[in-house]
């Protein structure tokens, strides 16, 4: 069935991104671009924001369509995702950014080295592109891909990245950006993945997302380019814990859907 256990997983994430902007994928990816996605850009992409909203799953949205529908009204192509095993933020995204499985980038459990492989802001910067991360101190995207020729944005909470990543856009000195959040995550573990509170994270990030594509669209339009929101996995209630996590080989933890929007040069 469509949306149970995707056959392409988010490792794919990294390809796409390199055909778009036209460069090399990382030496260690393994997976395939996402056709759907490259038929779907008008032409040239100069620049790319990438959107991190942490943990949120496609049976979530299943299950709150309002949020859902104004994704896709945002978006000119969704596709559908598999997770990496086991569905850790660490083990996913480094995988999402590398193309590679974890025994190949090394991250195979919750920890947070910084990645010694090659990975897809290594290629960027090869190619001579300037590319941000922006991202919550202390947190995987702040961690694990240290040490590369790129700038690193670190900020107090989330509010904070859409602040910076807003001036980053305002200031157009960027080909790359991931702008990471982690709000909705961060209330999962402290009660339900469908809780009142962590529903009201999840709503932020669909407004970041909406935000962001006005910011792209205002400061870039002079230039061909993407926005893509990308979640590294989903969630589920620990009935023995009594709060929500993601852990297991399941669509709840599993499945994801990543909402790419495309501009051509105006």
């Amino acid at each position: 069935m469509a949306g149970e256990n995707p056959a392409v997983d988010i490792r794919s994430v990294t390809p796409t991104l390199c055909r778009l902007l036209d460069i090399e994928p990382p030496s260690v990816c393994s997976a395939p671009a996402l056709d759907a996605v490259l038929a779907a850009a008008p032409g040239r992409v100069e620049r790319v924001l990438v959107y991190g909203a942490d943990a949120i799953g496609r049976m979530f949205l299943d299950n709150h369509p309002d949020l859902r529908k104004r994704l896709v009204a945002a978006s000119d192509v969704q596709v559908e995702l598999r997770a990496m095993m086991p569905p850790k933020t660490p083990v996913c995204f480094a995988s999402m950014f590398t193309g590679a499985l974890p025994a190949v980038h090394g991250i195979t459990k919750y920890e947070r080295p910084v990645l010694t492989c090659d990975t897809l802001f290594d290629v960027l910067a090869r190619a001579g592109k300037r590319a941000a991360i922006v991202a919550v101190k202390d947190c995987s995207m702040d961690i694990i891909f240290r040490n590369r020729a790129i700038d690193y944005f670190t900020e107090a909470d989330d509010a904070a990245v859409l602040e910076r990543t807003l001036q980053l856009l305002e200031d157009s000195r960027h080909d790359f950006i991931v702008s990471y959040n982690q709000g909705y995550d961060d209330e999962l573990h402290r009660s339900r993945h469908d809780g009142p509170e962590a529903v009201a994270a999840a709503t932020r990030h669909v407004d970041t997302f909406l935000r962001l594509r006005q910011a792209t669209e205002e400061h870039w339009a002079g230039r061909g380019h993407a926005l893509v929101l990308v979640s590294d996995h989903g969630a589920h209630f620990d009935v023995a814990r009594g709060r929500g996590d993601h852990c297991e080989d399941t669509p709840e933890d599993m499945d994801v859907m990543h909402f790419w929007r495309f501009r051509p040069q105006q």
